[in-house]
């Protein structure tokens, strides 16, 4: 599959607040269903992360879980994209990995800044790659392998090792690295990146948004690669909820239909950030109240219009509810 072809979210269970916690509380009938969510949405591709840390502790079970995954998933025509490391959150301390609390547990970086930033400590990353690439480097139910997520700073010597280390054992699936922009990709293509990525979540003027599409469409012409949008979500007119920048009115909130036809229009392979309803996966935009995803867990949709815009099948039907999930209220008071 290529440009159009692949129609994708990002997916992290509706309660798992980090990769560490959706393969640790792995349960087959939750992924089931959830799949049948994505099915649903015409999507043929999902974007997950694995974890270093949960390997550390328990490497047959994860490989049990991600197995699973995949054939559940290939059972539903999607096909998977993990993510093997994470650079964005806060380190994976236990209480972080473990933290349920939706006013406080984030995202996890993994493996931890102390390992990513010392050559010293990179012996384990490698073995992990080692053990990923030997047992699904070749498998057809994969879309293609991120060997890392938005590596940027300090953290780009890692990335590039860790780069190396899996090109080293690459077979038939493409390997690609979780670029925040497109400029951040000219770090890792002379190690031979099949697929290039950028992210876009919140733009705030959609001619902004669309100028930022038709680069990625030059880069793929001209660079004769696939480039892939793998992070998109809403417009955000009054603040991109990055940084200083503030969050007005009711943009917190899910707006997939702001942007899905551009999106749709361009032709590029796509993945919109999240399926499942749950809050922020980023310190910054937590704080501010920000609310991502399509589905509640029972199957009833934040917005028809956004499951419409996304699916690109005007008579859609699901419940429509936009409500806060009961277990993540906690973390609206923002708002």
């Amino acid at each position: 599959m290529t440009g159009s072809d692949i129609r994708g979210a990002v997916y992290i269970p509706a309660q798992a607040y980090n990769a560490y916690q959706m393969w640790r509380d792995y349960d087959p009938a939750e992924a089931r269903r959830d799949l049948g969510y994505a099915q649903s949405l015409n999507l043929n591709a999902l974007r997950v992360w694995l974890s270093y840390e949960y390997w550390l502790e328990a490497p047959d079970k994860l490989e049990r879980a991600v197995n699973d995954f995949l054939s559940a998933a290939a059972e539903r025509e999607i096909r998977v994209m993990p993510s093997l490391f994470e650079c964005c959150g806060v380190d994976p301390t236990r209480s972080a990995l473990d933290d349920r609390d939706p006013r406080t547990a984030l995202c996890v970086c993994s493996p931890s800044r102390t390992v990513m930033r010392d050559r010293l400590h990179w012996q384990g990353p490698g073995e992990y790659i080692q053990w990923f690439m030997s047992r699904f480097g070749n498998d057809p139910r994969l879309l293609a392998i991120e060997v890392i997520n938005e590596p940027g700073g300090q953290t780009l010597h890692f990335g590039r090792a860790m780069f190396r280390r899996a090109a080293a054992d690459r077979r038939n699936v493409p390997l690609t690295v979780g670029s925040i922009s497109l400029k951040h990709n000219l770090y890792f293509l002379d190690l031979g990146m099949d697929i290039l990525q950028f992210h876009e979540n919140f733009p705030q003027k959609l001619e902004a948004f669309q100028a930022g599409l038709n680069e990625a469409l030059l880069t793929q012409e001209v660079l004769e690669r696939p480039v892939w949008l793998t992070e998109w979500q809403r417009l955000r007119p009054g603040g991109s909820g990055w940084g200083d920048a503030p969050i007005a009115g009711d943009e917190w909130q899910p707006g997939y239909a702001t942007l899905a036809p551009a999106v749709r229009a361009s032709g590029l392979g796509a993945f919109f950030w999240s399926l499942m309803i749950k809050p922020a996966y980023l310190p910054a935009q937590r704080r501010k109240g920000t609310l991502n995803g399509v589905f509640h867990e029972d199957g009833a949709v934040w917005s028809l219009e956004d499951a419409r815009a996304i699916s690109g099948n005007p008579k859609f039907m699901a419940g429509e509810r936009r409500e806060w999930p009961a277990w993540a209220r906690a973390a609206s008071q923002s708002n």
